[in-house]
């Protein structure tokens, strides 16, 4: 039986323009960022890196409509969080953390979702922002036990506004 590969947050990678003044200097780097989503019902948290072309598994099939009003009933919630991980004096860390609000009605294949919006906040994620207050209790604390859990020394050298920031 062949293990399953774990599936982990993208770590910081040499930079490509390291060294030169030219072309794509100061461009930020997409290999830093990881989509997390929550499943708000179920309690869990997962990675899927198909988030950051909107074919992850929760979005597939589905036609997002950009009014919460106008999806049909029994939607369920998600969130979709943009971690960014950058390297400290004393190592990795979780530098942006923000969340954006989606649902799914997988049944009559529609769910909500502002682009504008998870495009932002990823943009924000990449620049070190923490963008979590709007997060349900539940939510927060399946997050920050999800980023506990998948590296705990990477948690204790983040920011103290994220910890505020996800504490229950």
């Amino acid at each position: 039986m062949e293990k399953k590969k774990k599936v982990g947050f993208n770590i910081i990678k040499n930079d490509p323009t390291d060294g030169h003044k030219g072309f794509g200097k100061g461009a930020l780097s997409l290999e830093n960022v990881s989509p997390v989503f929550i499943d708000v019902e179920e309690g869990e948290a997962f990675i899927d890196v198909g988030a950051m072309h909107a074919r992850s598994v929760v979005e597939k099939g589905i036609k997002f409509l950009p009014n919460k009003e106008e999806v049909p009933e029994g939607a369920k919630p998600f969130w979709l969080v943009w971690v960014s991980v950058d390297r400290g004096e004393n190592g990795p860390f979780y530098a942006g953390v923000t969340a954006c609000e989606m649902t799914v009605n997988r049944e009559k294949r529609r769910g909500y979702k502002s682009l504008p919006e998870h495009v932002n906040r990823m943009d924000k994620s990449l620049k070190s922002h923490i963008i979590v207050e709007h997060m349900d209790a539940p939510s927060k604390k399946v997050l920050k036990d999800f980023l506990q859990g998948h590296n705990a020394d990477m948690w204790e050298q983040s920011s103290l506004q994220l910890k505020e920031g996800l504490a229950e």
